[in-house]
C-alpha cells in the first residue's frame, strides 16, 4: 500500500536491534484517517462478509484493529498479554515469546467471547517473528473458530514470522513488507 509505505519513509525510524520505530502514526501517536485507508485496503483483500469478529493482541494493534472492527461492522476482540483480575479463571492461554518485550508472556483469553461458530479475521500493526501470532493462531485452533485471515499493516519480511505463517498454509496479507531497513533506509518488497 503505496500511501503506508510513504509515511514509512517520511517518518520512520531504524533503530539498534532491527526495532523500525512507527509510533509518529501507527502505534502510539495514532494518524486515524491513515488507519481508516488501512481498514479499506484490508476490506479489498479479505472477503470480510461473513466475519463475526476482528481479533487483535494488545495493546499496540487495538488502534488499527478498531478501525477494522468499525468499517466491517463487527465487534473488536483483543487478547490480552497477562491476565488480570477482572477476568474469570475460564480462560485459553499460550505462553510466547514477546519479541517487543523481549521475554515470555501469556496470552489471555476469556472463553466467553470466542466459540467455534466464530469466523475470525486477526489483525495487527507489526509482525517480526510471528510469535504472538502463532500463539494466538493456537489459541483459534483450540476454540475452532474460523481463521479468515492475518492482516498486517507492516510486517518485517526479513524476519521469519510472515514466511512461517504463509507456509502453515495461512491468508496473511500485509500491507507493507519490509525487506531491508538499514542507514540507506527502507526496502519494501513489491505486492500485487
Amino acid at each position: 500500500m503505496k500511501l503506508l509505505e510513504d509515511r514509512i519513509r517520511a517518518e520512520g525510524r531504524i533503530l539498534p536491534g532491527d526495532i523500525i520505530k512507527v509510533d509518529g502514526f501507527l502505534n502510539h501517536r495514532v494518524d486515524v484517517s491513515l488507519l481508516r485507508e488501512c481498514a479499506k485496503e484490508f476490506g479489498r483483500l479479505f472477503d470480510t462478509s461473513r466475519i463475526t469478529c476482528v481479533v487483535t493482541i494488545e495493546a499496540s494493534g487495538i488502534p488499527i484493529a478498531t478501525v477494522c472492527a468499525e468499517e466491517f461492522g463487527v465487534p473488536l476482540i483483543y487478547v490480552k498479554k497477562a491476565k488480570s483480575g477482572n477476568i474469570s479463571d475460564d480462560v485459553y492461554s499460550r505462553e510466547i515469546m514477546s519479541y517487543t518485550y523481549g521475554k515470555p508472556v501469556t496470552l489471555t483469553l476469556s472463553k466467553q467471547w470466542l466459540t467455534k461458530e466464530d469466523r475470525v479475521l486477526v489483525i495487527d500493526d507489526f509482525m517480526a517473528t510471528g510469535q504472538a501470532l502463532n500463539g494466538l493462531i493456537d489459541m483459534l485452533d483450540e476454540i475452532g473458530a474460523e481463521l479468515v485471515g492475518v492482516g498486517i499493516a507492516i510486517e518485517k519480511g526479513f524476519q521469519p514470522g510472515g514466511a512461517g505463517l504463509r507456509a502453515r498454509g495461512i491468508n496473511v496479507k500485509s500491507l507493507a513488507i519490509i525487506d531491508r531497513a538499514d542507514e540507506n533506509g527502507f526496502v519494501f518488497r513489491p505486492q500485487e
